[in-house]
């Protein structure tokens, strides 16, 4: 039976609480969806920094866990058939957690299914597309002299925002009434397009009317309030 010690990544980043599921993580839009669920859900559970200033997402230990050297990642030492599981991906992580436990994922077919489709959505669409603009807006891209990259991800995160705002019209969440996944998957990383990216201006946030009501109401939860800044990141 293997157990969580036999982790390569246990050496890095020790388990005080071993029974615990493990979130090794940094507080960016990809991130802080595990963490927000995680508190949702209220399931126990031991945080980790994976500090990329100091790049250990590329150390072999971090790798261990996840080969594409990307938060988040988790082990659950209450797996399926109660064996240990190691998970990459923030999409797939949410869709474990939340089978694991029925919670925020409809128990119909056609919702949970329409409820993925969704989540995958965000994963295809609004976070590499925000991501891309975000790089070109407030990192190194902003200082290319060419504007068309930064103005083809401009206009691609206007459409994206405009199917979502199109589709909320009406509607609670994502998902109607039902807060889901879907909804943990993409607000964080429209709170950080128009929050640490800047861009609200850019993409015409104000247009947006149903993204901003459902924005508003999110980041309300106290759930997500905490989750958003789990781990926490070192002091500057």
């Amino acid at each position: 039976m293997t157990a969580l010690a036999d982790y390569q990544i246990t050496r890095k980043w020790p388990a005080q609480h071993p029974e615990r599921l493990q979130l090794y993580s940094l507080p960016t839009p990809n991130g802080v969806k595990v963490s927000i669920l995680l508190e949702e859900l209220g399931l126990p559970y031991e945080p980790h920094l994976v500090n990329f200033a100091t790049n250990d997402q590329l150390t072999p230990e971090f790798m261990s866990l996840n080969p594409n050297n990307k938060i988040p990642a988790i082990i659950d030492p209450d797996g399926p058939g109660g064996q240990p599981l190691a998970l990459f991906e923030s999409g797939a992580i949410l869709v474990y957690l939340a089978e694991k436990t029925g919670r925020f994922i409809p128990a119909d077919a056609h919702g949970r299914y329409q409820t993925l489709q969704w989540v995958m959505f965000q994963m295809g669409g609004i976070g590499p597309m925000f991501g891309q603009l975000g790089f070109f807006h407030k990192f190194a891209g902003k200082d290319y002299e060419d504007k068309r990259p930064r103005d083809r991800y401009v206009a691609e995160s206007k459409r994206l925002l405009g199917v979502l705002n199109h589709h909320l019209a009406g509607r609670e969440w994502l998902m109607g009434d039902e807060f889901t996944i879907a909804d943990i998957a993409t607000f964080p990383w429209i709170n950080n397009l128009v929050g640490f990216y800047g861009a609200g201006e850019l993409v015409g946030f104000d247009e947006f009317t149903e993204v901003q009501r459902v924005l508003k109401t999110f980041v309300a939860r106290p759930a997500v309030a905490r989750g958003l800044h789990i781990p926490a990141r070192p002091a500057a």
